[in-house]
C-alpha cells in the first residue's frame, strides 16, 4: 500500500488537486512506497499569495524575536533526529549515520541565523557632511524561493529555509520529488516552533512548478541545488525575470596526491570521500591526482582491499553499511553506462562492481564499488558528474600537471590536496582554480560561519550559500540621508522653531 504525501501551506498538510503525482520508491527494494503531488502553477501561485501576506506581518517582527524561532527550531531538530534521518534513509537509501549528518549540517546553519540580528545591522556615518548623518538597513526582499536536490533533503532545505526566514522573508521550498519527506518533516517543525503560518511553504512539484517559481512576479529571489545544465537554465529564466539567483550545479572534485603525503591517509579519505552516501555528494572526491607512477601504483595498492571491503546494502541491515542503493533506477542506470563508457575508452577497471546483487534485494538499486585506473582527461567518465560509487585515478607526471587538471576543468565545486610540504598546500590553495579547498581534508564543505560555493560551472550567481553572504542574497539594502535643518544656530546657541 502506498501513501499518498501533500503539499505544506499555511501551517498544515493540503492534499494536490492537480491530479498529477509522482512515484516516491524504496530504492533498497525498488518498490514504489509513496505518491508525492505534483502541484500545478495554480497551487504554487496561490502558496506564494498566501506567503505575500504572511510576510508583511514576519518582517516587522524584530530580529531579536525572529532569532527565538531559530533557538526553538533547533531544539526540536534534536529531538526528531532519529526520525528525520529515518525518513532520509527511507526514501533517499542512505545509511542512517549519513543521514544523521545530513540533518546536522542543515541545522549548523540554522544555529548560524540566531546571529540574524548582527548580521542584519546596517551601517551609519554621523555628519558625512555639514549637518548630514548617512545610514543604511537591511530590509527582507518578501518572498523567496528554494528549489532543493534529492541527495540533501534535510541539509540544503535547512540552508535555504534559515537566512531566509531570519531576515524577514517567506520561503517556498520546492524539495525533490524522489524524497520529499523530510522537507514536510522540517516545515511542521517550524510550525511548532513558533513560525507565523504562511512564513514556510513547501510545495511538491516538478518542472511545471519550477517554470511557475521562475515566472511569479511575487518570488524575488531563487536559490537552487542541482545539475549544471538545469543550474544554468534556472540562473538565466531567473534573472531574465528580474529575480535574484544563486544557483549551484554539478561537480567533478580532484584530490591530488603527492608523493611525500601519508598514503594510508590518503587512502582512508578516498574511500569516505568517493564512496561514501554511494556517491552521490556535489562534493564527492570523484577523480584521485596522485602525482608520478610510483605514487599512483601505492595508492592503487592501499587502496584495492579497502574498496573490496566496503559493505553495501539497506539501511535497515542489522550491519552497519558504508553506503546504500542510489536514488532510483534511472541513475542505478546511468552509472551503469558512463563505467562502460570508460572501460569502452580504454581506462583500466581494477575494482569491478558491475553486477552487484544483494540476496533479498535483487530490484534495489544498488550499485558495487568501481576504481578506475589509467583515467585521461577526454574520457567521458572524467569530463561528467558520475554521481555513483565509481573513483577515477588519473596519472600526473608533476604537481604543475595535477594543479592543472583542477584548475581547467569546466567545473570548479571543490578540490583537495594531500601532502607533508607546507609550501605545496600553499601554492595549492593560492593558485587552484576552484572556489572551496582541501588541505589533507578530502570533502571541503565549510562550517557555517563561512559561506559554501563553486566556481566556474558548478555555480551561476554572485553570493554564495549560508553564512554571511546568505543575508546579504535575502536582503536589500536600503540608505537614508538625513538633514534636519530646524536648529538655527545664534550666538553659539541653538534656537528651535516650535512647529505650528
Amino acid at each position: 500500500m502506498t501513501t499518498e504525501l501533500t503539499h505544506y501551506i499555511n501551517g498544515k498538510h493540503v492534499k494536490g488537486t492537480s491530479g498529477r503525482f509522482a512515484d516516491v520508491f524504496n530504492p533498497a527494494t525498488g518498490e514504489v512506497q509513496a505518491k508525492t503531488p505534483l502541484a500545478s502553477v495554480d497551487e504554487l501561485n496561490q502558496a506564494v499569495a498566501d506567503a505575500a501576506k504572511a510576510q508583511e506581518e514576519w518582517a516587522a517582527v524584530n530580529p531579536q524575536k525572529r532569532a527565538r524561532v531559530m533557538m526553538e527550531y533547533v531544539r526540536l531538530i534534536n529531538r526528531d533526529m532519529d526520525k528525520l534521518a529515518e525518513a532520509i534513509s527511507r526514501e533517499h537509501g542512505k545509511t542512517i549515520p549519513d543521514a544523521r549528518g545530513d540533518v546536522q549540517r542543515g541545522m549548523e546553519v540554522i544555529e548560524f541565523c540566531i546571529g540574524a540580528p548582527h548580521f542584519l545591522k546596517g551601517e551609519y556615518s554621523g555628519n558625512a557632511s555639514t549637518g548630514i548623518d548617512i545610514y543604511s538597513m537591511r530590509q527582507p526582499l518578501g518572498v523567496v524561493a528554494g528549489i532543493t536536490p534529492f541527495n540533501f533533503p534535510a541539509m540544503i532545505p535547512m540552508w535555504k529555509m534559515g537566512p531566509a526566514i531570519a531576515a524577514g522573508n517567506a520561503v517556498i521550498i520546492k524539495p525533490s520529488e524522489r524524497d520529499p519527506s523530510c522537507p514536510l518533516m522540517l516545515a511542521e517543525l517550524w510550525t511548532e516552533a513558533g513560525l507565523p503560518d504562511g512564513i514556510c511553504q513547501v510545495v511538491n512539484g516538478d518542472k511545471e512548478s519550477v517554470d511557475a517559481i521562475l515566472d511569479n512576479e511575487t518570488i524575488m529571489a531563487v536559490g537552487f541545488v542541482g545539475s549544471t545544465p538545469i543550474a544554468q537554465y534556472i540562473y538565466g529564466r531567473a534573472c531574465s525575470n528580474g529575480k535574484r539567483a544563486q544557483c549551484f550545479g554539478g561537480a567533478k572534485n580532484h584530490m591530488i596526491i603527492m608523493p611525500d603525503a601519508d598514503m594510508d591517509q590518503a587512502a582512508d579519505a578516498l574511500i569516505g570521500a568517493g564512496y561514501g552516501a554511494a556517491g552521490e555528494r556535489c562534493m564527492a572526491i570523484s577523480v584521485a591526482v596522485p602525482v608520478g607512477d610510483e605514487t599512483a601504483d601505492k595508492l592503487i595498492e592501499k587502496l584495492v582491499p579497502r574498496i573490496e571491503k566496503l559493505k553495501v546494502g539497506p539501511y535497515t541491515s542489522d550491519t552497519e553499511m558504508d553506503y546504500g542503493p542510489v536514488v532510483t533506477a534511472e541513475a542505478k542506470k546511468r552509472i551503469e553506462g558512463l563505467v562502460q563508457s570508460g572501460i569502452d575508452q580504454g581506462a583500466e577497471l581494477v575494482v569491478d562492481g558491475r553486477g552487484f546483487s544483494l540476496q533479498g534485494y535483487e530490484d534495489g538499486f544498488f550499485v558495487g564499488p568501481h576504481l578506475f585506473d589509467k583515467v585521461t582527461p577526454e574520457m567521458d567518465i572524467y569530463q561528467q558528474e558520475i554521481f555513483g560509487p565509481v573513483l577515477c585515478t588519473v596519472r600526473a607526471g608533476s604537481y604543475e600537471e595535477a594543479l592543472k587538471l583542477a584548475s581547467d576543468h569546466e567545473m570548479g565545486n571543490g578540490t583537495a590536496i594531500f601532502t607533508r610540504d607546507g609550501d605545496a598546500a600553499r601554492d595549492f590553495a593560492s593558485r587552484v582554480n576552484v572556489g572551496m579547498v582541501g588541505v589533507n581534508f578530502p570533502i571541503p564543505v565549510p562550517l557555517a560561519h563561512y559561506t559554501f560555493g563553486g566556481w566556474k560551472k558548478s555555480a551561476f550567481g554572485d553570493l554564495n550559500q549560508y553564512g554571511p553572504d546568505a543575508f546579504k542574497f535575502y536582503t536589500k539594502t536600503k540608505t537614508v540621508t538625513s538633514r534636519w535643518p530646524s536648529g538655527i544656530k545664534e550666538g553659539g546657541e541653538f534656537h528651535f522653531k516650535l512647529a505650528d
